[in-house]
């Protein structure tokens, strides 16, 4: 889970630390371990912590690498992180802690905008360039994890939730009609980059967006699927569909079994939760905790 928040003034002042306390304070559901607030001259950088992966303190955030001149906040889950390190550590980098968390920071570090092409999983991140004053969000290519904006003169105000936003003040809580429309529609969803409010934006998956000290940004959408059948696949039967669908489905699987704390699965009963869990003991994960709701008689829980 984890939450992350962070500011950066485009006024000539410095960051309202403050501010940004405020918005990680109201993320402590979603980070009950721990917490921390980092900040230098116009930028602020403030993180809530869920211990998944690396339980140890040398995960916490902020993570500041200074040799680099860089610091970031990350919420999410890196499922090649390890093969990552196993990369950079060739490349030269030395590593402090083993979890995903510096693996992005020194991913950036290594490939620059670039970094977001190498990463497979779920992600919010926000880096903060020492030496250029800039400032890079990302986010990965489904848009699983949310990353909420508020921009007005002057200052770019970002967090993981909406709520957290708006502990920092600020945000013309107007709401949006257009984005009201869409959420009246039949599939109630309102597409990036609206949000139900005016004053509220949210980045939009599988983007890179860079904000330059002076004043400009830029953006980058880095996976653009065409959703098209590939021409080498049009000969495939059935059998070669299901045998693709299974791979699939067990790479899936497999990519998520990386985190250092017990695997559970709510599991229904149904094809889909039961599936997952016979992938997961395909796969030899061990000590599996399964969890039914409302299913008494076979000692669900309500």
């Amino acid at each position: 889970m984890c939450g992350l928040a962070g500011e950066l003034r485009r006024d000539g002042s410095r960051a309202d630390v403050a501010a940004v306390e405020r918005m990680a304070a109201t993320m402590s559901d979603r980070g009950p371990d721990d917490s921390g607030v980092w900040a230098q001259g116009p930028t602020a950088l403030g993180h809530r912590r869920l211990k998944i992966i690396d339980l140890s303190a040398a995960s916490g955030q902020p993570l500041v690498d200074p040799g680099a001149g860089l610091a970031g906040v990350f919420n999410g889950c890196i499922y090649n992180y390890r093969e990552l390190r196993a990369e950079l550590q060739a490349k030269g980098h030395r590593f402090f802690s083993s979890g995903d968390s510096e693996v992005v920071l020194r991913a950036y570090a290594e490939w620059g905008l670039d970094f977001v092409d190498h990463l497979i999983g779920m992600f919010a991140v926000a880096i903060s360039e020492r030496d250029t004053g800039r400032l890079v969000l990302a986010r990965d290519r489904l848009g699983i994890k949310p990353l909420y904006l508020a921009e007005t003169p002057g200052v770019v105000r970002f967090a993981s939730t909406l709520p957290a936003l708006l502990a920092g003040g600020g945000v013309d809580t107007g709401v949006d009609p257009v984005a009201l429309a869409h959420y009246l529609s039949f599939h109630s969803i309102v597409p990036p980059p609206r949000t139900i409010l005016r004053g509220v934006t949210k980045l939009p998956p599988a983007t890179v967006r860079v904000y330059e000290p002076d004043g400009r940004t830029s953006e980058r959408v880095y996976w653009d699927p065409a959703f098209t059948r590939a021409t080498e696949r049009a000969g495939w039967s059935d059998k070669d569909w299901q045998d693709a669908l299974l791979e699939s489905l067990t790479t899936a699987v497999r990519r998520r079994m990386v985190a250092d704390v017990p695997v559970g699965v709510l599991l229904s009963g149904g094809l889909d939760s039961s599936l997952v869990v016979a992938l997961l003991a395909g796969e030899g994960q061990r000590g599996l905790s399964t969890f039914s709701i409302g299913f008494d008689s076979v000692g669900g829980r309500e």
